[in-house]
Order: C-alpha cells, then sequence, then structure tokens
C-alpha cells in the first residue's frame, strides 16, 4: 500500500520577544493511500499549524515530510508549490470559492493551474460536479449556492487532480448539523473512491467516528486514541 503522507520528528516553535511557545514537539504521523484519519485537540493545540506543515504551506523548524512517496525539500518553494499541486487537495471550513467565478470553473481552476486545456478542465469540472450532487448548478456562482452546495464545491474543486493527500480543517464547521453530515456523507465517499488519504482537523465527534483512525494532538505530540 503506498504511502500518502509521512511526518517525522516535526518540531515547530514561534517566538516574540519573551516568549516562546513550541506548538509542534516530535510529530510522527503517517497515512496510507485511502485512509481517514480524524485529527482532534482543543483550540490552539496545533492543529492548523499541522495541517499547513503537511500541505506544504509552511515549513517546520525541523523534522522531515513526504508526501505521495516523495521525500520534500521544504527549503526550496518552487518543488513544495509542484508538489502541492499535483499531490494536495485542501478544503477549508468556508469554502473559499472565487466569487466572480462559476461553480464549474471553481472547480477547473487546479486543472488549469497544472497546464490542463480548459475545455478539458471545464469538462472534468462538470463531471466531478455531477458525481457530488450539483449538475445543475454547473453555472451557478457562490453567491446563489447554499452553504451546503458551495461546501460540495469546495470538495470537487479539492480532489479535482485526483490527489494523494486531502487535508480539510473543520469541512463542515460552518454548516447545520443535516447540511453537515450530507457534506460529510460526499466527501468521505468521493475521496474513498479516488483512494484519496484524508487528513481532517474536527471537533465535530460524529464526523471523527467516520474516520478510520482518531489521532489526538496533546501537549505538541499526537496521541492515538
Amino acid at each position: 500500500m503506498s504511502e500518502a503522507l509521512r511526518l517525522s520528528n516535526i518540531h515547530r516553535r514561534f517566538e516574540q520577544e519573551a516568549w516562546e511557545l513550541h506548538v509542534l514537539q516530535g510529530i510522527e504521523l503517517h497515512l496510507n493511500a485511502g485512509e481517514v484519519v480524524a485529527l482532534l485537540g482543543p483550540s490552539g493545540s496545533g492543529k492548523s499549524c499541522l495541517l499547513h506543515i503537511a500541505g506544504l504551506l509552511e515549513a517546520p523548524d525541523s523534522g522531515s515530510v513526504r508526501v505521495a512517496d516523495k521525500q520534500v525539500a521544504m527549503n526550496k518553494e518552487r518543488t513544495r508549490t509542484l508538489l502541492r499541486r499535483h499531490h494536495i487537495g485542501f478544503v477549508y471550513q468556508f469554502h473559499n470559492l472565487l466569487p466572480e467565478f462559476t461553480a464549474q470553473e471553481n472547480v477547473a481552476l487546479p486543472l488549469r493551474l497544472n497546464d490542463v486545456a480548459k475545455r478539458v478542465a471545464l469538462v472534468q469540472a462538470a463531471d466531478m460536479l455531477e458525481r457530488l450532487g450539483l449538475k445543475e448548478r454547473l453555472t451557478h456562482l457562490p453567491s446563489q449556492l447554499s452553504g451546503g452546495e458551495q461546501q460540495r464545491v469546495a470538495i470537487a474543486r479539492a480532489l479535482i487532480n485526483h490527489p494523494a493527500l486531502v487535508l480539510a480543517d473543520e469541512p463542515t464547521g460552518s454548516l447545520d448539523n443535516e447540511a453537515g453530515q450530507g457534506v460529510a456523507d460526499m466527501f468521505l465517499h468521493a475521496a474513498r473512491a479516488q483512494q484519496a488519504a484524508v487528513l481532517m482537523a474536527t471537533h465535530d465527534s460524529g464526523l471523527a467516528a467516520r474516520a478510520d483512525r482518531i489521532v489526538s494532538l496533546e501537549n505538541g505530540q499526537i496521541v492515538e486514541t
């Protein structure tokens, strides 16, 4: 089974004048292809920081990161950008869709950034949106969609490149319970169908229970629960 993510001995500190906060203290975490892992922990425990490092958005102070069985040179921004574009998808609590783009255009954007022809990208985006129940919403702007529909567009965008790894930060946190359950069902079904590994930070115990594995971030370290 291929490995989608491995974090080894990850440390991250933040310093300001007289104080130092050691947020991540020797993190060890791995995800295999198709595995869904829920990341728990109180606010301020460093979950978002961990996701940023796993997503190659931020470099650790020390330690190593492997994504899609590739060792990442964290000091090379161009390398990180290319790996992120091709191998990692992101789902945030708030959808972060471009307001002037239609649902179809938002989903096609990652393909266009990877030099896929516009016509091909739009066809693939339409297919992904249809699989997430949004066939009738292709030409709608985000402002014309419900919260649950907007988050499904964001999920389609995260999965369109068939990434090895999807990172989700409170993916249902902005939705009511009914909409959140529907979005979670579609998200996890689509990710597993593509054999994408999913690391999702959440406070939602119901969502965490759907994961294959639950880990907690406690005192800067990963604890299996």
